[in-house]
């Protein structure tokens, strides 16, 4: 299926999907499945719909530019030092990230809230995947 998406190159534009990846419900209650585009439809309604849409884009894409470039270590650790599952190694993440906004000190070149958001999902997949 073709969905409005950010594709490689950055540019918001229609790319293909497989139909097999996507396991969402159907937007509209008379479609049979789920269409990104009828998610899309549904941002013109929304006070804040097209920054909704952009930003979970922008997350999706550094989170998979970060899964490239660490090799699924989120999901699947090597346990070179830490013998905690996946799960228990986002929850650490997951408190580190929520440590440094309580206490306001930042790191350059971090992007602390996207870097907990992308932690979330990861989280929400481990979950979903029983790992």
């Amino acid at each position: 299926m073709w969905c409005l998406c950010y594709d490689d190159t950055e540019i918001f534009r229609p790319i293909w999907v497989d139909k097999e990846a996507v396991m969402l419900e159907p937007v509209f209650p008379d479609s049979k499945q789920f269409e990104c585009q009828d998610l899309y439809l549904l941002t013109v309604g929304t006070e804040a719909g097209k920054e909704i849409w952009a930003t979970c884009h922008e997350i999706a894409h550094m989170l998979i530019k970060k899964n490239i470039a660490y090799g699924n270590s989120a999901l699947d650790p090597v346990r070179i030092f830490s013998k905690a599952g996946p799960r228990e190694q986002l929850h650490v993440r997951i408190d580190d990230k929520l440590n440094r906004l309580m206490k306001g000190t930042d790191y350059p070149g971090d992007n602390d809230i996207d870097d907990l958001i992308g932690y979330l999902v990861l989280l929400k997949i481990a979950k979903s995947q029983d790992i």
